[in-house]
């Protein structure tokens, strides 16, 4: 947690040690034949990565005192469709991953058929926490929350975006697409979180214009910090192999732009989107620590 502020460090903590109780609640073993199957899912979930949409449901959230059984549960399920995503893009058919959040990749771990069932019980497990009446009394508000996260990992979000990556090593793509490609990829679930976090809130769509800004500012500059880790980083603090785009031949915000005006770029981002939450008091300095940080971090 390279050069987060202390506030941060202990949100941060406090989410990643809620996630994993969640997920051992939600993926208690069962004795019998799909025992291997939890514990693929465990794998995946428990234990690791920045648990950055979690957080930022959790930010936003607060901003307008939702229960915290509330926030964690809507947490919980954008967190089910990111793992799951992390799993299916390590596939060999995809990225052919060996390494994720510093151990084998679940097809590694396991094997690619259990990686598939675990990426797809994920996917399912999302929706049915966010149905559930615990996640929120008001079923508008399970309902708002169900086809925001839809829409986010789908063709037009999440999915769409892994789809436009994979055409990446077979086509040129310029600023304005790969641009696009990672609004939908990597934006979409941040957007996601933030927006569930205003849902939850009651927030009314008229009045989320400015978290959205946010988000979408915060997505892009998380990408391209990723590009530079990519180029930069370390692998044993990233956790997985590094510069696979580059061997791939893929155009990224890096290759593009040039190391200086990727940096230029993503702190011009960040700075927006800590301007886009000028109506809000200190009641959002976690959400501008988050924005700070999505440059500072080493993994």
């Amino acid at each position: 947690m390279a050069h987060a502020s202390l506030a941060l460090q202990a949100a941060l903590k406090q989410v990643s040690a809620e996630m994993d109780r969640q997920f051992d609640l939600l993926l208690a073993v069962p004795g019998d034949p799909r025992k291997g199957l939890y514990e693929a899912m465990r794998h995946a979930a428990i234990g690791g990565g920045k648990r950055l949409r979690p957080l930022l449901v959790s930010a936003t959230a607060q901003l307008f005192g939702v229960d915290r059984t509330c926030i964690a549960r809507t947490a919980l399920a954008l967190e089910c469709i990111h793992v799951y995503s992390l799993i299916h893009d390590d596939l060999p058919a995809m990225d052919d991953d060996d390494m994720r959040r510093g151990k084998p990749t679940v097809h590694k771990a396991f094997d690619e058929a259990t990686a598939i069932l675990a990426g797809d019980c994920l996917h399912a497990l999302a929706f049915e926490v966010i149905a559930d009446e615990k996640t929120h009394p008001d079923p508008f508000v399970r309902i708002e929350l169900s086809g925001t996260l839809a829409v986010a990992a789908g063709p037009a979000g999440m999915a769409g975006g892994q789809m436009m990556d994979l055409e990446a090593e077979k086509s040129s793509f310029d600023l304005a697409t790969v641009t696009r490609l990672q609004a939908m990829k990597t934006g979409a679930l941040i957007s996601c979180a933030v927006e569930s976090g205003a849902i939850l809130g009651r927030v009314p769509i008229e009045g989320r214009t400015g978290l959205r800004g946010y988000a979408r500012d915060v997505g892009l500059a998380f990408q391209i910090a990723d590009d530079i880790l990519d180029a930069e980083g370390d692998e044993a603090l990233v956790g997985k192999k590094l510069q696979k785009d580059g061997e791939a031949g893929k155009e990224t915000f890096l290759s593009l732009l040039g190391l200086e005006r990727a940096r230029e770029q993503a702190r011009m981002l960040v700075d927006q989107a800590i301007e886009h939450l000028k109506p809000y008091g200190t009641e959002a300095d976690l959400l501008r620590d988050i924005a700070r940080y999505t440059l500072e971090r080493d993994r």
